[in-house]
């Protein structure tokens, strides 16, 4: 999905600056007002987890820097598909993205494992 798109839709849904959703009786009247609210769910449910991915991405890769690039790589594509899975106006579709998991719990190891040889010392 291209940002030119993506941003786009808030002209197109004619959602004014400073909002950041359309109002659910919009969004049920106006499929581009339904489309932009996806876009924006999307994307801040993205955010809320990006600091969580950085965090294990750099500590599990101090010692484990394959193993937590190819976690974060996964994790990545996983939110990639759940994106586009969502911006569909069918929120059912964002567990296309359920591999991301994978990616988290190889991630979770490989900051377990930093931190326990860390410990040891």
């Amino acid at each position: 999905m291209d940002l030119v798109k993506a941003g786009g839709y808030r002209k197109k849904a004619n959602v004014p600056y400073p909002y950041m959703y359309a109002t659910k009786e919009e969004a049920e009247q106006d499929r581009n007002k339904l489309i932009f609210n996806c876009y924006q769910r999307a994307h801040q449910n993205t955010l809320e987890n990006y600091p969580q991915f950085l965090l294990t991405l750099m500590v599990g890769g101090l010692k484990h820097p394959i193993i937590s690039s190819v976690g974060g790589g996964i994790w990545i594509l996983g939110r990639l598909f759940y994106a586009w899975g969502y911006h569909t106006g069918e929120p059912s579709k964002r567990s296309r993205g359920f591999f991301s998991y994978i990616g988290v719990l190889a991630l979770v190891g490989t900051t377990i494992s930093t931190a326990i040889s860390l410990l040891k010392q």
